[in-house]
């Protein structure tokens, strides 16, 4: 039996796979704290779970429109428009059956076999599987000597005719760097002097922290509209991964075509799950205040432990829930008895001696690097940083 190639060149997810090697160890009796994966430790919302329940107990069980139920859209709507001055029709919103998917069904409709998409890296895992799944050719700018800031100079180097597509995630998976007003027109003036579209993935826009401001691209440059693609959703947010609710918006004839292949693949996103996010967006405010404030202790405290570690260096993240740690100085030198080659070799060997799990910043494009989750209550951050430090202290 011939597999397809575009399955043969698919790369499981990194962050997924150091979730599953931990939840294995821990089956077997052993206490594991995993720094891996990106997801809140909240239980969603009240107002998300009553609503959920109503749907139920209302028969909402059919299948909705492929864009999503009309409420649903009206309060996505009334969320840009109130928090970002932005008015978008409701032809223009596509719900999805997460952010994930609304990424991929926005690159199906504005990329075909052979386009160029660019990336910043370090860059979440799925942006490069995706591209490659639809026949594109990820094109890596690296910002790994650039404090995780674009260089204009080397982006403009990287532009070729068959160059489509410039993907931005602020704040962003996995470094928490959030892009400046400055940083923001440039890439902006960047895409539009090159007439490509921007694929805006702003999942974790409310999670901002300190003196950091969050713009989104449109408000500084509204001119970019027409090209630009936003994708959001309730799984950082309002502590609903699980349900799968994301949101595209973009240009109406765009989101039209979004439709159409969202129709073909997922028919609609769960019909329960679409009421819990209207229960969330309208209902839950408090709840994500709340989220916040606990998040930016949570990073306050990771960034204390860390910033006095052997061996590493990081640069102090303003968003999202993650850090992403320099360990270059580890590499080549040995743990006991094993030397450390690369990052996947370190963060296997620190799974296996501390029982600390972290995901090895190949998989966002960044070797050398690791991410660390503080998405934890503090007592695990308080022992999974203890953990971390014993490891360090004993690479000779």
């Amino acid at each position: 039996m011939k597999l397809s190639s575009r399955a043969l060149q698919l790369q499981p997810s990194a962050t997924l796979g150091v979730v599953n090697a931990a939840k294995a160890l821990e089956k077997q009796g052993k206490n594991v704290i995993s720094f891996g994966a990106g997801e809140p430790d909240f239980t969603s919302p009240p107002r998300a779970l009553q609503e959920a329940h109503n749907a139920i107990d209302q028969g909402k069980t059919h299948y909705t429109p492929a864009t999503g139920i009309p409420e649903l859209r009206e309060a996505v709507r009334q969320y840009y428009a109130k928090r970002f001055s932005l008015e978008y029709a409701p032809g223009s919103i596509v719900i999805g059956a997460g952010a994930k998917p609304c990424l991929l069904e926005a690159l199906a409709c504005v990329m075909d076999p052979g386009d160029e998409a660019i990336l910043l890296a370090p860059a979440w895992v799925s942006y490069v599987e995706q591209i490659r799944f639809l026949g594109g050719v990820p094109v890596v700018v690296d910002t790994g000597t650039t404090n995780f800031l674009p260089d204009m100079t080397v982006l403009e180097k990287k532009v070729t005719p068959k160059t489509k597509v410039l993907m931005l995630n602020s704040p962003c998976n996995p470094t928490g760097i959030v892009y400046s007003e400055e940083v923001l027109r440039n890439l902006g003036s960047f895409a539009q002097k090159h007439d490509l579209w921007i694929l805006w993935d702003e999942i974790y826009e409310r999670l901002v922290y300190g003196k950091a401001k969050y713009w989104n691209i449109l408000q500084i440059l509204p001119e970019l509209r027409e090209r630009t693609i936003l994708i959001n959703g309730v799984s950082k947010a309002y502590a609903m991964t699980g349900w799968r609710i994301g949101y595209a918006l973009g240009p109406e004839e765009l989101m039209k075509k979004v439709a159409s292949l969202q129709g073909h693949f997922t028919s609609n996103p769960c019909s329960i799950a679409q009421w819990a996010a209207l229960g969330a967006i309208l209902h839950a405010e408090e709840d994500v205040l709340r989220m916040h404030d606990a998040f930016e202790k949570r990073r306050n405290r990771t960034v204390e432990l860390l910033s006095d570690m052997p061996h590493i260096s990081f640069p102090a993240p303003e968003g999202a829930f993650y850090v992403m740690v320099n360990i270059q100085q580890c590499l080549g030198k040995k743990h006991k008895e094993t030397v450390l080659e690369d990052d996947n070799s370190f963060c296997t060997k620190l799974l296996e001696e501390e029982l600390l799990a972290t995901v090895p910043g190949t998989a966002f494009l960044a070797p050398g690097h690791l991410r660390i989750s503080y998405a934890n209550a503090m007592e695990e951050i308080e022992e999974g940083m203890r953990r971390f430090r014993k490891f360090l202290s004993e690479i000779h």
